[in-house]
């Protein structure tokens, strides 16, 4: 598992059990840091990337640490000791897709 820590509190790590996704995930973890920085902490998260054994789709979970309001697409939020998680699964979406979908958890309204 690799973790990377960008600029504006957004950390990211990915856990692959197959090669499927290896090459989008290094593109999403590149476009996440490339990210425009905010100087709020509204929008700290966690974006974690990864794979199930015998499930061929993209999991993602976001896990803000403030309960952010709800995005079309996306399940949640749970309630962890880490914050507040929301998740959705790619299967068939480009790697642009899956960021710009990324994207708007990570800059999600606060509830």
């Amino acid at each position: 598992m690799k973790s990377k820590t960008y600029a504006l509190h957004i950390t990211s790590h990915h856990n692959l059990v197959s090669d499927t996704w290896t090459s989008d995930v290094r593109a999403l973890e590149r476009g996440i840091g490339a990210f425009p920085a905010r100087r709020d902490s509204a929008h700290e998260c966690d974006v974690a990337l990864f794979e199930m054994a015998g499930d061929p789709h993209l999991h993602v979970n976001v896990t803000h640490r403030l309960e952010t309001r709800p995005v079309t697409g996306w399940s949640g939020p749970g309630a962890s000791k880490n914050g507040f998680i929301h998740n959705r699964t790619f299967d068939s979406a480009t790697t642009a897709e899956i960021l710009r979908d990324i994207r708007r958890m990570v800059f999600a309204a606060r509830a």
